[in-house]
């Protein structure tokens, strides 16, 4: 038996446990499906936990509210604050991750998993955050975030990178902050981690079957969660998704920006959180 298991049966211990499938690659939580039917996660840092309480309370306040399936976390434990110890439990939403390849080629399915995409952002980004437990950001924080990001870069991970990859990356923060028209826009509450792996797919369906990992979750920048798109699944598609979403035409240029930012967040991680495996990936062309 797991110590996630054992910490289950702990705070539920009336709760039945018939099996039980341990999945320890995640990058920030240890997860367990229990009963076929259910989905633990369990953060690996102290960071983590903060996160995870952050997005059981964004949860559960969109409950209801949006088009696509979203976890709702039907068991938890938040004390103590220790690894180990804090878990949310949801049910399993059935699907696989949404990679690239599941439409490349087919225009009718393209179409249809933006349109559901696209439903879904609209939905989240139009939620009012004024009652949500969650830091509340303006443009000044948000411009104070990216020139944080872009410090710690400096500091911890371009002693790591060749010249022209400094110069490239100070060249792509520069820019951007040069430009202060480009922020302006009413922030909004995001999904923070709108990528290929948390969206996922029903095969049989041709649908998008739900949305999951909301540890990201913040009040930003609408245009991140289409970073996370752009990432996943090209220009192409997202410019079709942006024909489709509320003054869309506005935001490529922070779109573009933000994407070109993931791979050395992931490094960063890795350095932040003793993660080598995400520090490598992260700065895979930056040597």
């Amino acid at each position: 038996m797991s110590i996630h298991e054992k910490r289950i049966r702990e705070v539920y211990p009336e709760f039945e446990i018939t099996s039980c499938e341990v999945n320890e690659i995640g990058q920030n939580n240890d997860v367990l499906i229990v009963n076929d039917s259910l989905v633990f996660r369990f953060p690996k840092y102290v960071e983590g936990i903060r996160k995870l309480k952050k997005e059981t309370s964004v949860l559960e306040s969109i409950k209801g509210n949006l088009s696509l399936p979203v976890p709702y976390p039907l068991y938890q434990s938040m004390e103590p604050e220790e690894v180990g110890k804090v878990f949310t439990g949801y049910r399993l939403i059935e699907g696989e991750p949404l990679w690239s390849g599941v439409f490349k080629d087919n225009e009718e399915h393209s179409l249809k998993i933006a349109t559901q995409l696209v439903k879904f952002l609209t939905e989240l980004h139009s939620r009012s955050v004024e009652d949500l437990e969650i830091e509340k950001k303006s443009i000044a924080d948000i411009r104070s975030s990216i020139e944080d990001l872009y410090e710690r870069f400096i500091e911890k991970l371009f002693p790591h990178m060749n010249e022209k990859a400094k110069l490239e990356v100070s060249r792509h923060f520069d820019s951007f902050l040069s430009q202060s028209e480009l922020l302006d826009f009413e922030p909004v509450l995001t999904h923070g981690d709108f990528g290929a792996s948390n969206i996922l797919w029903d095969r049989e369906r041709n649908e998008v079957a739900g949305i999951i990992d909301f540890g990201e979750s913040e009040v930003g920048d609408p245009a991140y969660d289409f970073a996370g798109l752009l990432s996943s699944y090209g220009e192409h598609f997202v410019r079709s998704c942006l024909e489709m979403y509320p003054n869309g035409d506005r935001i490529f240029d922070r779109i573009n920006f933000y994407r070109g930012t993931f791979a050395l967040q992931e490094a960063l991680h890795g350095i932040e959180n003793d993660d080598p495996e995400a520090f490598e990936n992260g700065m895979k062309g930056y040597r």
